[in-house]
């Protein structure tokens, strides 16, 4: 015991053993919801559910507990929420790509920022995007959660007059998926933990009781992972069409990585006397990591969770609270049964809160200042609209660095911008 106090150095942080596993159990408790979206998300590009359950929770498992021991942060990780709709709705089902190929994406994408994370160059392409594209970014793929959960719970439906139109709200599954989310909305109001994974329970026992939903238990061994474990395509993610895909990805978990660090790190009274973060290296490359091995475990991008900050309010201040959520990881692979039972309108109003979420971040920006609120807007606009993160993050950049030029205030553009802007034209133009 006293080894592991000295290891994490609670005394330094003002913390126990106890604190930290409670906190750690917190965390698992807000983050638990997607053992169940991720595989039903990626099920949709056809890989196999049960298989990708396993990876979802072995990912979250090994980027947590690398996390705690390299980094020392109370910050948890596990495939992210928007990286993953990306994953299976542009490049799979969007572009055309197998989820072989798309799995090959994500891999090169970590392994891009690993090195980034080893170079001195992340702090500068963190620092250097704009920080209304980052909030664009962020209220976009949250929209495009939103979208999904609506549609998948039969609250839109497609109309060939107006694009997409109101599906019927009568129906038992635009019902449930209601209940869920106000639910949802509700608990977490009132500071409830793990809120989000109680509204899910909740709408399954609906479905289970009302709804003709099967129940297929609660504990069972886990299946087999070789479905989707190390079957990703490499050959096919070097291709050129793959440049922005790879470039998205990367850009979105960098991006991802460095809000939540800093947010969770902030309210934990984390940061060093200058505000910045100490130990940046590791925790970056923690989250670089385990996104290159959940691709080889056959998962969509890991990244560090926002969630965590629950864990962190009810007193988590190192790292040990990141390996106690990743070790209930492994100890939730035994759940499946019940994951397989939780029908996909359940799923959606966690979805559907998710995109809430998400969407706070279009009060940060700065609305006086039209050339800066004016590309976000347009980003989180098209990403839902296009149904396409990739599209709305290059058109964001692209007009980001037009508007600038055009005001003749090219300064205030930083290289990186320009340089994504060119390769997203080069796709549209070219390809």
């Amino acid at each position: 015991m006293k080894s592991i106090e000295n290891y994490f150095e609670l005394a330094r942080y003002g913390s126990n053993v106890q604190k930290e596993v409670i906190a750690g159990f917190t965390a698992f408790l807000a983050m638990a919801y997607i053992t169940v979206v991720n595989p039903g998300i990626l099920s949709n590009a056809g890989m196999d559910f049960g298989a990708v359950f396993v990876a979802t929770c072995l990912a979250a498992a090994f980027g947590s507990i690398v996390m705690g021991l390299l980094g020392n942060y109370p910050i948890a990780q596990a495939p992210g929420m928007g990286q993953n709709a990306f994953f299976t709705y542009t490049v799979v089902m969007g572009m055309g790509h197998t989820w072989q190929v798309a799995l090959g994406a994500v891999f090169l994408s970590g392994i891009v920022f690993i090195i980034l994370s080893i170079l001195p160059i992340r702090e500068w392409l963190i620092n250097s995007i704009p920080k209304s594209l980052k909030l664009g970014m962020s209220t976009g793929i949250g929209m495009f959660l939103g979208v999904i959960a609506l549609q998948n719970a039969g609250i839109i439906v497609d109309n060939p007059a107006t694009l997409v139109s109101l599906g019927k709200i009568n129906t038992f599954s635009s019902l449930v998926c209601l209940f869920g989310f106000v639910l949802i909305a509700a608990l977490s109001a009132r500071k409830i933990i793990g809120a989000v994974i109680i509204g899910i329970i909740a709408a399954a026992l609906l479905g289970w009781l009302f709804g003709g939903v099967e129940f297929h238990g609660i504990v069972a061994l886990p299946p087999s992972p070789a479905p989707v474990l190390l079957q990703l395509d490499l050959v096919g993610a070097f291709k050129m069409s793959m440049i922005t895909v790879i470039i998205t990805l990367l850009l979105v978990d960098v991006f991802d990585t460095a809000g939540t660090l800093v947010g969770v790190a902030t309210r934990a009274n984390l940061l060093d006397d200058r505000g910045r973060l100490p130990r940046l290296g590791n925790a970056l490359l923690s989250d670089s990591s385990a996104t290159a091995v959940g691709a080889l475990l056959g998962t969509s991008s890991t990244t560090s969770y926002i969630e965590s900050a629950a864990g962190v309010e009810a007193g988590g201040r190192t790292g040990l609270t990141a390996v106690v959520t990743g070790l209930l990881f492994l100890f939730a692979l035994l759940f499946l049964p019940l994951v397989q039972s939780i029908p996909p309108y359940a799923t959606s109003s966690a979805l559907l809160f998710v995109a809430v979420l998400m969407a706070r971040s279009l009060a940060d920006l700065d609305w006086n200042d039209i050339s800066e609120s004016a590309p976000a807007v347009l980003a989180a606009l098209t990403m839902p609209l296009a149904f396409s993160i990739s599209d709305g993050i290059g058109l964001g950049f692209i007009t980001y660095a037009l508007i600038k030029l055009a005001l003749g205030k090219y300064r205030e553009c930083p290289p990186a911008v320009y340089v994504i802007a060119l390769i997203f034209a080069g796709k549209y133009l070219l390809l």
